[in-house]
């Protein structure tokens, strides 16, 4: 009997569960180091940079304006932060259960109690009562119970912190990626009218031709033709502009109004002028708040099944509660005090099916939330290898382009050089121009494109998160 009660005494002291402290399985992905080491070595990227502010890397004041007014007007990130208030209001609930429970009640009434129910001749009489008690009691965690239940609340609350990370990373995304839209409307849309003036000389050129009999109509439709399908090219960058300045004021919480003049008045992106920088796997799955609230959730998962299982044990309470009742005319007389010490052991004995099928429930909610660690993990690496291999390819992509426009302006001086010797007219000056505002406005659509990559590659990343 010794032994049992220092036993006993023991596990009150230390306050021991029945499951073990949650621990990263050491079969899960993150674990892998083949998964999570497959981004290095990018001679494109690099890997030290401060991904909390990556949009300063465009140092642009303008759009460090915009990010800052965004994190603390848009709308889901007020959601998120209350969702983690309270998160974090839940555990003062929870680790509530941790410390002493005092309750204080007080009564006071006129009554009568029915004589017949105590099997005394009647009627009682009419009596001003009154009842004041007071009670302290506290629950020995003898099987982890409440501390599992806290263990969950807390990884809940990280899950909420994660949230929030997410939903900044979201958010900052969005508004350099609105803002760089805007800009790059403007720069497509100057391109574009270089074009169409080229393109309008060359028409005004044929015509004069064919009023000199030097070249029939065909040269004009053509010439014609290919001017309004330039134009045509036109209002789909303005529409793309007017959709990107509201989609920026949705992000701000602003009306559309009020979007500054010097967003709207951008015909120039800024550019990043350095590498893009990613380091490896491991850094990665350490910024990615999505994988970090999976785990969390395996967490809180793990302790909850810490929980189920307490229950299927006996709750004991050591607690003392006092007070005095009695008629009001007797109130502080010594015979109305009470008075009660000592333990409380309570212990509904489960259902064994019931129980078992509980602790079932609790595991295969772990499986899952196993799983979807794996499948998080598995998921930030695929959309971090879908952008590098992207973002590669666009790049390349822009260096043939550039190569390729090398080789048109040379063309253009070349003609310029050829006619002023008289040795070629003046509609193969206006083509060798035309070819080169073609390559300018291919080239800038390919430099939009690069813009967004850069962002989609800084939000697959985890940047932003603090």
């Amino acid at each position: 009997m010794r032994k049992i009660a220092l036993i006993t005494l023991a596990a009150w002291v230390t306050g021991c569960a029945l499951t073990p402290d949650y621990k990263r399985p050491s079969e899960a992905i993150a674990n892998n180091p083949t998964e999570i080491g497959q981004l290095q070595n990018n001679a494109r990227l690099q890997a030290n940079v401060n991904y909390a502010q990556w949009w300063k890397l465009y140092n642009d004041a303008t759009l460090d304006d915009l990010v800052d007014r965004s994190l603390s007007a848009n709308t889901d990130m007020r959601v998120a932060l209350a969702n983690l208030e309270r998160a974090a209001a839940s555990i003062s609930v929870t680790t509530d259960a941790e410390y002493p429970q005092v309750g204080v009640a007080a009564e006071a009434a006129f009554s009568r109690d029915s004589a017949e129910q105590f099997y005394l001749p009647g009627p009682l009489p009419n009596e001003k009562v009154y009842a004041a008690l007071g009670s302290v009691s506290y629950e020995v965690d003898l099987f982890g119970r409440v501390r599992r239940s806290v263990e969950a609340s807390k990884a809940e609350m990280n899950v909420s912190k994660d949230t929030v990370a997410a939903t900044r990373i979201a958010v900052v995304a969005q508004t350099v990626s609105a803002y760089l839209a805007v800009c790059a409307s403007g720069r497509e849309s100057i391109v574009t009218q270089h074009a169409i003036a080229l393109q309008e000389e060359e028409t005004k050129l044929v015509k004069r031709f064919q009023d000199s009999g030097r070249s029939g109509s065909l040269a004009v439709t053509r010439s014609t033709s290919q001017e309004d399908s330039l134009r045509a090219s036109l209002p789909p960058l303005s529409a793309a502009k007017e959709i990107a300045m509201s989609r920026l004021a949705l992000i701000l919480a602003l009306p559309r109004s009020a979007i500054p003049a010097s967003v709207a008045g951008c015909v120039d992106e800024p550019q990043i002028a350095q590498l893009i920088p990613v380091g490896d796997g491991r850094s990665l799955l350490a910024r990615r708040p999505d994988v970090a609230a999976a785990e969390e959730r395996l967490h809180a998962a793990t302790a909850e099944y810490g929980v189920v299982k307490a229950d299927l044990y006996p709750s004991i309470s050591f607690g003392v509660s006092g007070g005095s009742i009695g008629a009001l005319g007797h109130f502080n007389d010594d015979d109305t005090y009470k008075f009660s010490l000592g333990p409380l052991v309570s212990w509904q004995f489960p259902n064994r099916r019931r129980a078992k099928a509980e602790l079932t429930q609790s595991q295969a909610q772990i499986d899952a939330a196993y799983a979807r660690f794996d499948a998080s993990v598995l998921a930030a690496l695929n959309e971090v290898q879908t952008s590098l291999s992207a973002y590669g390819y666009d790049l390349d992509r822009m260096n043939h382009l550039k190569t390729a426009r090398r080789s048109s302006s040379k063309a253009s001086v070349d003609a310029r050089k050829l006619f002023g010797l008289g040795r070629e007219n003046y509609l193969s000056v206006l083509d060798a121009d035309r070819q080169l505002a073609s390559l300018d406005q291919t080239i800038a659509a390919q430099q939009t494109k690069l813009a967004n990559d850069q962002v989609q590659l800084f939000l697959t990343l985890g940047g932003g998160w603090q």
